[in-house]
């Protein structure tokens, strides 16, 4: 394994969030100088010297033993999702970068498409790398905005909550939303380092978002298989939500995020309404939607 300067940026973020006493290292004496733990303090807790620690987060060229990296995890409080980050990190630093990832432009399989057609009484989206929208149903269209007909470059679901106002207007729970939103891509990054769009994406918001550009400072990392989100939506008013992101085993690098209401609850009926006003002789449909970079995409209209 190789080591990278994001990966000794990692751990300093890391180090600065916990206090002492949350870390366990035991009192201490005379002023903090920095926020968090100390170094040293840190590398008394892994088991190693501070030299060798200090050596880690300047992202020297060592190579550290995977009992190490355990150890060091364990120190800094890391919960799965940071501690892969980590791990991602180090193997996939710059000078020692492993095989060519997957190629920027996805296509859709066929039957992708038909399950969203299945499913399509309840939203549905296939994203990509980046959370870039692949594919979507009339309902997810519906619900959130119409990807398939914004700029090839715009059809990107982390872009679209961060720097659209109608997100933040259709999300009660927006910064929450949306910071986790950053998190997922600066995983993301790091499974994937040096990739032309990520950097493209990345470099917009920090120049368009405050918000955006204190998440990232803070090497904040966040994955969620499932969870539940708050809207309020402009034509049917307030509605909770669960949602689903299914891994897709033949497609590392696809994710079919699947929302759905509480059957009989006031959601359900909401999204029941949603379903009956977008109604019409030419619906939006389920379609695949092509990544800001495909010059020939496979589009799916269904009537």
């Amino acid at each position: 394994m190789g080591q990278s300067a994001e990966f000794g940026k990692f751990l300093k973020a890391m180090r600065s969030r916990l206090s002492p006493e949350d870390a366990g290292a035991g009192p201490t004496t005379g002023a903090r100088r920095v926020p968090g733990l100390r170094r040293e303090e840190v590398a008394r807790l892994a088991g190693v010297s501070t030299d060798y620690y200090v050596r880690l987060e300047q992202g020297r060229n060592i190579h550290p033993s995977r009992a190490v990296l355990e150890a060091v995890s364990r120190a800094l409080r890391l919960d799965s999702s940071e501690h892969a980050h980590m791990m991602d990190l180090l193997e996939n630093c710059a000078n020692n970068p492993r095989t060519p990832g997957s190629p920027s432009v996805q296509g859709v399989r066929p039957a992708l498409r038909h399950l969203l057609e299945a499913v399509g009484d309840v939203p549905a989206m296939l994203l990509g790398r980046r959370s870039d929208v692949l594919a979507g149903n009339r309902m997810a269209f519906l619900l959130f905005t119409d990807f398939a007909a914004l700029p090839a470059g715009e059809r990107n679901l982390t872009r679209w909550l961060i720097l659209d106002p109608a997100a933040r207007t259709l999300f009660r729970d927006w910064k929450t939303v949306a910071a986790e939103a950053a998190g997922a891509l600066r995983i993301d990054v790091g499974r994937h380092p040096n990739d032309p769009q990520t950097n493209q994406l990345v470099g917009e918001l920090a120049v368009n978002s405050e918000h955006f550009r204190q998440w990232w400072a803070g090497h904040r990392v966040a994955t969620r298989s499932a969870g539940t989100v708050r809207l309020h939506h402009p034509a049917v008013g307030d509605l909770e939500l669960n949602f689903e992101n299914l891994a897709l085993p033949d497609e590392p690098d696809q994710t079919l995020r699947v929302y759905s209401a509480r059957p009989g609850s006031p959601s359900s009926d909401a999204l029941a309404l949603l379903a009956s006003l977008g109604a019409g002789p030419a619906p939006v449909g389920e379609r695949s939607i092509s990544s800001p970079d495909a010059a020939v995409v496979e589009r799916g209209e269904v009537s």
